[in-house]
């Protein structure tokens, strides 16, 4: 693979500059021509390096799957739209993946099996959106449409943290400021322990709480960081995931709104799947991968067997309390029509706004909740020290 440096022209007439990796002049010639600009020279500037890179991110796996499918959709071969994204400047790992894709496509081999063989870290629907992709002859709109899909899993996954961001610097900033009145403020005035015995039961357990804390602050931080490793590794294990994601969905606020980000997952997933032709039964299973909660998990296996059984499927997730009377109705509209894919689009897209809804409703609880807690906790450290000044003051008198 060489690096080749190009100047072109955008349809506005805008001069553009920039560097491109192929195996010749070309297939470098093409990839440019294939991003729709008009190339007006190109020359070769040297091998390419291959970039060292930490963990692979899945945004970079999404962008290599959308430049893939923006060759395609452009008229660019699948043999040369492959070859060219092996050697792109993209993470060494997604550069061997397409490496290999290549080498089984010149074997002869499918896309969609030389992709399910890749080391890419890929969810189970995209597989199958590419292999019914390919079978119909529409691969580059499937690949858009897996690529669309992951962009909404990380675009929720992004938004989760960016909304527990300032509720986590809170606490943290609230715990820290406690512990350090108990190591280094409250100890100041532990001499008053030993000037009076009549202390108030509060001042008391203020002060020697914070003697404590200064004596013991080395234990006291190693049985937190062997805390906070014990609940990291107990969360990696699967059972106990699913344990706290079903007690979560018992909360009164924060339980709906993950019910309603997983059905609207699911409705997503499986809407996209049936737009792209795959079979029902295939699609329900793929769908029902993605979802977390046994439960939930357990419910939609049953529809599986209903709808095989030959039950329609929105008589089949009424029975089984899966979706609202909403989703139910939507549902049953769309077998109906013949619109299914559109009217579980529609309800991805009503869950989501509930569900964004209900997430702003559980943080602007959350963050005055944590205020008040932590305003207490200072509070109650406080009117320990002044109970124990003024009971000092008090018998000195």
């Amino acid at each position: 693979m060489a690096r080749y440096r190009f100047q072109a022209v955008a349809d506005d007439g805008t001069p553009l500059d920039g560097d491109v990796v192929a195996s010749s002049e070309r297939e470098a010639l093409r990839v440019v021509e294939a991003r729709g600009l008009r190339v007006t020279e190109i020359r070769a500037s040297g091998e390419a390096r291959p970039l060292r890179r930490g963990r692979l991110q899945q945004s970079e796996v999404i962008l290599s799957l959308h430049e893939l499918a923006s060759l395609l959709g452009s008229g660019v071969t699948l043999i040369e739209s492959v070859t060219a994204q092996a050697g792109s400047a993209h993470h060494p790992r997604i550069r061997q993946s397409f490496d290999g894709i290549a080498t089984a496509l010149r074997r002869g081999e499918g896309f969609a099996d030389a992709l399910s063989r890749s080391e890419l870290p890929l969810p189970p629907y995209v597989h199958t959106l590419v292999a019914s992709g390919e079978r119909a002859g529409m691969l580059s709109g499937a690949l858009q449409d897996a690529v669309r899909q992951m962009e909404y899993d990380l675009g929720i996954r992004a938004e989760i943290r960016q909304a527990l961001t300032y509720p986590a610097v809170l606490v943290v900033a609230g715990v820290s400021a406690v512990a350090l009145m108990f190591i280094f403020v409250v100890p100041r005035f532990g001499s008053l322990l030993e000037r009076s015995e009549e202390l108030p039961l509060l001042a008391f357990v203020v002060l020697q709480t914070g003697l404590l804390a200064r004596e013991s602050w080395l234990w006291i931080l190693g049985l937190l960081a062997l805390g906070g490793i014990a609940l990291a590794r107990a969360l990696r294990n699967r059972a106990r995931r699913d344990a706290v994601a079903e007690w979560a969905e018992r909360l009164p606020v924060l339980g709906v709104w993950r019910v309603e980000s997983e059905t609207a997952r699911w409705a997503k997933i499986l809407s996209i799947l049936l737009a792209n032709r795959v079979p029902l039964m295939d699609a329900l299973g793929l769908a029902r991968s993605g979802v977390a909660t046994p439960k939930r998990h357990a419910r939609l296996a049953e529809v599986e067997k209903a709808v095989r059984g030959g039950r329609r499927l929105a008589d089949a997730l009424e029975e089984q309390q899966v979706l609202t009377p909403t989703g139910y109705n939507l549902v049953r509209v769309g077998e109906r029509a013949g619109e299914l894919p559109a009217m579980l689009a529609s309800l991805a897209k009503l869950c989501d706004e509930s569900g964004k809804a209900r997430m702003k409703q559980f943080l602007s609880m959350l963050e005055p909740a944590a205020i008040v807690v932590i305003g207490g906790f200072i509070g109650v450290i406080m009117i320990g020290i002044i109970l124990a000044i003024t009971s000092a003051n008090d018998l000195a008198i």
